[in-house]
Formats: C-alpha cells, sequence, structure tokens
C-alpha cells in the first residue's frame, strides 16, 4: 500500500467535447451502485483510483469550464514520479473513461426531433457516458454479476480488489484500484475460489481474464465492431447480454444496444407507450431511429434524474 507521506503529484488539464456538463457526470456516478464506495464524490470533484502497472495511481477531477466551454482539471498522485508515457497513459484513460471526446451532437439531432424524448436531452444535456474504468473490471463484474443481486456482487468485487488490487493513501483516505488482469492471471483457482465461492464463476472469470491479458484494448475500443463483438462473446461465460454490457459501458461503442435489455424496453415503454409494452417491431424502429447512436438513446432512457 501506498502511503500519503511522500506521494508525488501532476497536475493537468482536459478539454472535453462540447456540450460537457460535468455535474451531470458526478451525478451519474454517484448513483450508479457497481462502482459505489469506489470514489469520492463531491459538488465539484470526484477522486478515484487506478491500477497501472501494477501499482495505484488516484486522480482527482475538478471542474475548471462551463458547458460549452469545458475544461477539467486533474491532480495525478503515485508513489514514484511517472513518466511521461505514464502521464500520457492515465490521461488517456480519464478521457475515455468519462467519453471526454463523444460527439453528442448527431444524436441530439435525432433526439430533438423525437417528440416523446426531446424533453429527455433538454434534462441531462451535456451528459457524456461515464464508464467502468477498464473493460477488464466491467467483463469481471458482469461474471460477478450473474444471478444474483448486484449488491452481493458488489460486496465480492470489493473483496476481490482488496486481496489482489492495488490502493493508495491519500490525506483523504484510501483509494483502491480494481487490478490488471495480468496481476489476476498468477492467482491460483483455488485462491480465487476462497473469494468468488462459485466455481462455475472462478471458471468464467479465468477465461475474462485470459482474454483480456492477450487482447489490444485499442482494437477493442476502435476496431471493427461485428469482430470485436465476436471475439467478446467467444470468452466462456460471456452472453449476448453480458457482451452488450461490456460493449457499451466498457468500450464506448454505443452503435448498438441489446434487444433483449428488460430494463430498457420497461423504459422505453414508459416514455412512448404510457408504460404498456412495446412491441418488438416497435422497439426495432426506435433503435432504427437512432441508428449509431442507440447507445446513448439507452443511457438517457435509462438515467436517474440528475
Amino acid at each position: 500500500m501506498s502511503t500519503s507521506a511522500h506521494l508525488h503529484t501532476t497536475r493537468s488539464t482536459l478539454t472535453p467535447r462540447p456540450p460537457f456538463d460535468f455535474a451531470k457526470t458526478l451525478g451519474f456516478l454517484h448513483g450508479f451502485g457497481p462502482t459505489g464506495s469506489e470514489q469520492v464524490i463531491a459538488n465539484d470533484s470526484l477522486t478515484k483510483a487506478v491500477t497501472l502497472n501494477g501499482r495505484a495511481i488516484a486522480f482527482e477531477l475538478r471542474n475548471a469550464g462551463t458547458i460549452e466551454e469545458p475544461l477539467l482539471a486533474y491532480m495525478l498522485y503515485s508513489d514514484q514520479p511517472l513518466s511521461a508515457v505514464e502521464h500520457a497513459a492515465i490521461a488517456d484513460r480519464l478521457r475515455f473513461f468519462l467519453s471526454l471526446d463523444d460527439d453528442l451532437q448527431p444524436f441530439y439531432q435525432i433526439g430533438r426531433a423525437d417528440p416523446s424524448f426531446a424533453p429527455i436531452i433538454e434534462r441531462l444535456y451535456g451528459l457524456h457516458q461515464a464508464k467502468f474504468l477498464t473493460p477488464f473490471e466491467i467483463a469481471c463484474w458482469a461474471i460477478l454479476g450473474q444471478r444474483q443481486p448486484w449488491r452481493v456482487a458488489h460486496h465480492t468485487k470489493l473483496a476481490l480488489v482488496e486481496r489482489w488490487g492495488t490502493s493508495i493513501t491519500l490525506p483523504s483516505g484510501i483509494y483502491r484500484a480494481f487490478p490488471e488482469p495480468q496481476q489476476l492471471a498468477r492467482v491460483d483457482s483455488s485462491d480465487l475460489m476462497s473469494v468468488v465461492r462459485n466455481e462455475r464463476k472462478v471458471e468464467y472469470l479465468r477465461a475474462v481474464i485470459q482474454f483480456f491479458n492477450e487482447v489490444d484494448e485499442q482494437f477493442l475500443r476502435s476496431g471493427d465492431y461485428d469482430e470485436v463483438a465476436t471475439q467478446i462473446r467467444s470468452v466462456r461465460g460471456i452472453g449476448e447480454w453480458s457482451s452488450y454490457f461490456i460493449l457499451v459501458r466498457g468500450l464506448g461503442r454505443m452503435e448498438r444496444v441489446s434487444t433483449i435489455d428488460q430494463e430498457l424496453s420497461k423504459a422505453a415503454a414508459k416514455i412512448y407507450n404510457d408504460g404498456q409494452t412495446l412491441a418488438p417491431e416497435e422497439m426495432k424502429k426506435l433503435l432504427d431511429r437512432y441508428g449509431t447512436s442507440q447507445g446513448y438513446w439507452a443511457l438517457y432512457l435509462r438515467a436517474p434524474a440528475l
């Protein structure tokens, strides 16, 4: 564990693509249970940790701009000075985590022409998707969350992080970060079993660990959608719903959403049909309308009141 006595700090800024409302990002993260208790959220700041090359790096993000001229200031905390390459890797991770480069305008153009949906855009204007910090973390979460309440899965995730993750101590407290795939690749199945307590999920985690230990994340982020989706679905334990979950919430692939997502169907029914179930052909029309922005359509439909 790194302590606060001899921390090294690095400061810089990030410029999101406008519109960007950091307050809505914080509101979204505040209500997102799977990462609850893993960060500190204040009125205009977020403090969290990520693992880089086997050690924890904490980051504090603060709003320094406006919705139309956005700017985020950040401070990095590390036990050793960061090289230029490490600093760039963290900056890239932060940009990706908060989807700072996403262009919302094509989505807004479609949504504002949709009378049922236009009020949602006005309410959530400037909300960019906040992902899981890494696609590896969300893939492990997808396995842990299968067929059990998310609070139980979250407890298991925290136990896994405490045992094999990394941590760093700031004056404000201890921040723990999810391990990298190469760290978990060294863990025996029997040790994983002592935390996960489910033989099948241990097998699935092993498959996820191997996949992310070998795959190029940049390919997953920007490679051909169908090829990426096929590779993810080939991982043992990753079914249709889990693959879309990873593609959207872990990789920012907003081109498509799952047609078997019951919560999305309920959210759409509430907005478009007074809560009455939409026929499959009606859902298809809605998804076709939003095209490659359907991931953002789904995100805004399901977002809490921010």
